[in-house]
């Protein structure tokens, strides 16, 4: 029997340490763009159906610079590419500056558009990068670890958000300055990291090998079914979250008479659960193949999001943080099982599947109709998303052979 394969290689240690960080800063400017949709709401006076356009803006930006940005790393290379997104995400923090000064709401989308292509920059470098980074079997593992870190930065975002932003009773509670000064914050860190990034120096790295013993030839991908179900497996997975986390607060004002910002803190605890999914997931993928546990926890989101559309108090309110919890792998794991056994392609492959990231823009608006009459039935509509995610973690390993 072959050794068990390692984790990573000590050569490429200090590259994943920084690739990880990576999935930090994304997480941080995510989870806060849904402390912004609650705010445009108050400041802007706008609709909670206008606000889920700030998702729109963010991960509408995923749709348009996945290709680009996978075509930009095939040719400059993994290293280029993450400066790439990361100066493009402090142009975009850089941006809330004028934005704040207009008091425009559309100059925000576009300051959000701009960040947010940074994002898909780096979503497109990283996850192939991690993918190489030691062997092709532990690659779900290394991804759904480094996701873990997203999750950090999904937990302090909300909660940085919460305070300086939708604290009752603070200087600039009522305006867009606290909103400003922020990502003014952001954006010198952003910039510093990039800096950083310049004195790493990238072992050289070897395309996956298929992980089958008989060597077969690399099909295209448009023929590699496990992939294609992947990239619409990731655009349901990402409109379920980018729903259920854009009208997280207004449930907890609704339904459960709390504060924005008490429901802000709620929903870094709900983070701080799809962190604990993620550690809980890489250590249960040592004993469960990673399919089986993405359509074991698809099938759990199912029964959470019908609790939470009943209303029922705090039952429901649990359920919420928990659909999380379950949602944890879902990304990371999509990702790593649509990439296997794709050789030369895997770099293009990221970049369709990243592109499916549009799901959580196209999403929330579409909540937001229901959610301008009544919160918590809008939860029905991400059980269909439950549902695809199901359907391809059951039927991976006969897709993945090409049936």
């Amino acid at each position: 029997m072959s050794a068990q394969p390692k984790f990573t290689e000590k050569k490429y240690l200090t590259v994943f340490l920084f690739v990880t960080s990576l999935f930090f800063c994304w997480g941080l400017a995510l989870t806060l763009g849904d402390v912004l949709n609650r705010h445009f709401q108050h400041v802007l006076h706008i609709s909670r159906s206008r606000s889920g356009l700030v998702q729109l803006s963010l991960f509408g930006a995923y749709a348009v610079m996945g290709i680009p940005a996978g075509m930009f790393m095939k040719r400059f290379g993994y290293k280029k590419g993450i400066l790439l997104g990361l100066g493009l995400y402090a142009l975009g923090a850089f941006l809330f500056i004028p934005a704040a000064a207009d008091a425009s709401f559309n100059f925000f989308r576009f300051a959000l558009f701009v960040l947010a292509c940074g994002l898909a920059t780096l979503e497109t470098v990283a996850h192939p990068l991690i993918a190489v980074l030691g062997d092709q079997r532990t690659s779900d593992q290394r991804i759904n670890f480094s996701q873990s870190f997203n999750g950090l930065g999904g937990v302090i975002g909300p909660a940085i958000g919460s305070y300086c932003i939708l604290k009752a009773g603070q200087a600039h509670s009522n305006d867009l300055m606290a909103v400003r000064d922020l990502y003014i914050a952001i954006g010198i860190a952003i910039s510093l990291l990039a800096i950083a990034f310049l004195f790493i120096k990238l072992p050289a790295l070897q395309e996956e090998q298929p992980v089958t013993e008989t060597p077969v030839p690399v099909k295209p991908l448009i023929k590699q079914k496990h992939f294609v179900f992947a990239a619409i497996a990731q655009f349901f997975n990402v409109a379920a979250q980018g729903g259920t986390w854009a009208y997280f607060i207004n449930y907890g004002h609704d339904v459960m008479g709390m504060s924005d910002e008490q429901a802000g803190y709620f929903f870094s605890l709900s983070i701080a659960m799809l962190m604990l999914g993620r550690f809980a997931g890489t250590a249960l993928m040592r004993f469960i193949a990673p399919y089986k546990l993405l359509a074991i926890f698809a099938g759990m989101n199912i029964l959470m999001c019908i609790i939470v559309a009943a209303a029922l108090g705090w039952i429901s309110f649990v359920a919420l943080i928990l659909i999380n919890f379950f949602f944890s792998i879902m990304f990371p794991t999509i990702f790593s099982l649509g990439l296997k056994n794709l050789g030369q392609y895997r770099q293009q492959a990221s970049s369709f599947i990243v592109m499916g990231v549009v799901g959580g823009g196209l999403f929330p608006p579409l909540m937001g109709l229901i959610a301008n009459h009544n919160v918590a039935a809008a939860y029905y509509l991400p059980i269909i998303c439950y549902l695809v995610i199901l359907l391809y973690g059951y039927s991976y390993k006969r897709l993945a052979a090409g049936f």
